[in-house]
């Protein structure tokens, strides 16, 4: 059968079979009860907080990228701008049903908590892999589409118009899914980070309550925050890299190999998908008193070692290149190097943690320091591992290797996401049986799915920065493709002025987000003394405190920061683009290391810091309510907008700088020359 047929069914095809799966799994999840009176005014609280909050995002959103989508239209072509619309809306949709599931799955975990592990690991895991069928689903799905489109209009002129058509107009797409995932990640992270900061500056601090004791007035808004912040807005982000590690891999690869270079990253695509579902099959616990860490890492493996030998078998025989499945390889090898580099620094119980722990010993100040120390120690490393995947994938097969690489990275997205949204299912599930006063098994078992799942969080975020900086150096390579330019000389000082310019914007937006946090915890932490001062009983438990109002305050104050960086974000490679192609490249280049660098900073930083006070809670070094345990909640409060905030919002902000400089590539050389 002609490859361009095969790829014209099997990957459409094979997306619907992860958007079935996910279907199948949600109406699991949903057949399961959500259990007493009490769990269920919990969980509806958290939900409709949460669905305003998405509903009130999209208002403000939608009008922006409709308006960008006729402005595209006008000047770069209406193909472009139906892609445009295409990823904005696929990005949205993944970030709303992906956060619909886990605001249903929480409460459900909850009370599946009373059974034992199994039934609780089956409700949030499966609840967690509908997001990630969600994910693989949609971003092959609407590239399939594209390319389907491509062929039927095009291929009566041959086979590289419909290659041309296809990566011309997919770069549309990556635009759009990475602009409306931008705005996802920083609205949900400034919305989950000032609930968090608020809750435990005088909850945990002032008045030496735990975390999600039902007195706290931010705990409801808190729960909220780790909805639209960890599922939503991560689902959009690393939507985002993965369709545009297809963009780039389709674009290079018509380049190199015509056709069959078009349609391997498609094929590879359908291949990994079914690896993650097969992955997932293998997530069950053996017993009652197996960690469950452990069937999630088997599931992993085994997703991970599939796509190998996926992988390798079409770049045999399908391209006739062993090397592209060395090139992809490099890169599903670098992101576990990233997660395992990721654990040693974050994970609880390790050498860092500890000794973090140690260090609040002596106040907040040593707990600091410590804390910064580590974090860019492990951000040396972890860049290490990241340049080891580009320096591979282009020693094997140049630019095209290094796309390669990217997708080999996000090869087992399906079931990393579904990782990663364990983690706040898990978080919501151990808070509302706090709050409902349960105990016994269900507080045994949320408390241990809790602590799985800030590590698979943490993990998580690991990956989406290496991801994503592995997707930026692939779209900065089809800049060189797009411009004809070979190579930049930063010796010629608009260049070294573009690399400076574009290495310090990293700082300036995440200086927006963070201060965005700051003043918005401020408030919280204002309405929170407030209610505790003049609301007689809640201290007793005989008053329950008005939840919505800190709720409102964080969702105010997130759409009123939202736009702000997005503008900075797009402008930005408009205004350097007046120097010259040249300069833009030196200002490309300018973000991806000084953006990766600072998101695994941020990163890995803000989780130490978590993890470091979570190891004193247990019992260490004094325990809950010691002053070393004050003393690491402050380095916590510190890290929260670092790790939630700043540092994820990085892996679109690098993402869509590129895609920009691409859109406008060709006005550059033209009007500006290089």
């Amino acid at each position: 059968m002609d490859i361009q047929l095969v790829a014209l069914y099997v990957a459409p095809l094979t997306a619907l079979v992860a958007l079935v799966y996910g279907l199948y799994l949600t109406r699991n999840v949903i057949a399961q009860p959500e259990g007493s009176d009490k769990l269920v005014t919990i969980a509806k609280a958290v939900r409709e907080g949460a669905m305003a909050y998405l509903r009130k995002q999209f208002s403000v959103v939608l009008p922006i990228m409709a308006g960008l989508a006729i402005l595209i239209a006008l000047t770069l072509g209406t193909g472009i701008a139906v892609t445009f619309l295409m990823g904005a809306i696929f990005s949205a949709v993944i970030g709303y049903f992906g956060m619909w599931i886990a605001v249903r799955a929480n409460v459900r975990t909850a009370h599946a908590a009373q059974r034992g592990l199994n039934p609780a690991l089956k409700v949030a895991f499966g609840a967690g892999t509908v997001n990630g069928m969600l994910v693989v689903g949609l971003g092959l799905l609407g590239v399939s589409v594209i390319y389907m489109w491509s062929y039927f209009t095009y291929i009566g002129s041959g086979a590289d118009a419909v290659a041309k058509h296809a990566t011309d107009v997919l770069v549309g797409y990556g635009f759009g899914a990475a602009l409306l995932a931008l705005f996802m990640r920083v609205g949900g992270g400034i919305f989950t980070k000032a609930a968090d900061v608020g809750a435990d500056l005088v909850g945990k601090v002032e008045k030496g309550i735990p975390e999600d004791d039902p007195r706290n007035p931010a705990t409801i808004a808190d729960n909220v925050g780790d909805n639209v912040g960890d599922c939503a807005g991560m689902a959009a982000d690393v939507f985002e890299s993965y369709a545009l590690t297809i963009v780039a891999a389709m674009i290079l690869g018509g380049t190199l190999f015509g056709l069959k270079g078009v349609v391997f990253p498609l094929l590879a695509r359908s291949g990994a998908i079914l690896t993650s579902i097969l992955g997932t099959l293998f997530v069950k616990a053996r017993n009652e008193q197996e960690d469950p860490i452990k069937p999630l890492i088997r599931g992993f493996v085994i997703s991970a070692v599939a796509a190998v030998i996926i992988f390798m078998g079409l770049a045999t025989y399908l391209l006739g290149e062993p090397r592209a499945g060395y090139a992809a390889i490099s890169g599903i090898l670098a992101m576990m190097g990233l997660l395992y580099v990721t654990k040693y620094y974050t994970g609880p119980g390790e050498k860092p943690i500890i000794n973090m722990a140690r260090a609040s010993n002596t106040g907040a100040g040593t707990n600091i320091i410590s804390g910064l120390g580590y974090g860019m120690e492990s951000t040396f490393v972890s860049v290490l591992i990241v340049a080891g995947a580009i320096f591979v994938g282009y020693w094997l097969l140049g630019y095209y290797g290094i796309s390669l690489a990217g997708m080999g990275m996000l090869a087992t997205t399906g079931i990393i996401m579904a990782l990663d949204t364990f983690g706040p299912i898990s978080d919501n599930a151990q808070g509302m049986v706090e709050m409902a006063g349960m105990s016994g098994k269900a507080a045994s078992v949320t408390s241990g799915l809790d602590a799985v799942g800030n590590t698979t969080k943490a993990l998580t975020k690991g990956f989406a920065v290496g991801s994503a900086a592995v997707a930026a150096s692939s779209l900065f390579a089809t800049y060189f493709e797009a411009t004809g330019l070979k190579a930049i000389d930063i010796a010629v000082p608009k260049v070294f002025i573009g690399l400076l310019i574009g290495g310090a914007l990293p700082f300036l937006f995440s200086s927006r987000l963070i201060s965005s946090v700051g003043r918005a915890a401020f408030e919280v932490v204002e309405e929170v003394r407030r209610q505790f001062r003049e609301i007689k009983g809640i201290m007793e438990g005989k008053r329950l405190p008005d939840y919505s109002r800190a709720v409102a305050i964080v969702t105010r104050a997130a759409q009123r920061e939202l736009v702000l960086p997005a503008f900075i974000v797009v402008i930005a490679p408009v205004l350097t683009g007046l120097m010259g192609a040249q300069a833009l490249g030196g200002f490309l280049g300018g973000v991806v290391v000084s953006g990766l660098t600072l998101a695994l900073f941020m990163c890995n930083t803000g989780g130490a810091w978590d993890n470091a006070k979570k190891y004193i809670e247990d019992g260490n070094f004094g325990g809950k309510g010691s002053d070393t345990h004050k003393a690491a909640v402050v380095g916590d409060t510190v890290g929260d907008p670092l790790k939630d905030t700043a540092g994820p919002a990085l892996n679109p902000m690098m993402k869509i700088v590129q895609i920009v400089a691409l859109l406008i590539a060709p006005f550059v050389v033209r009007f500006v020359g290089m």
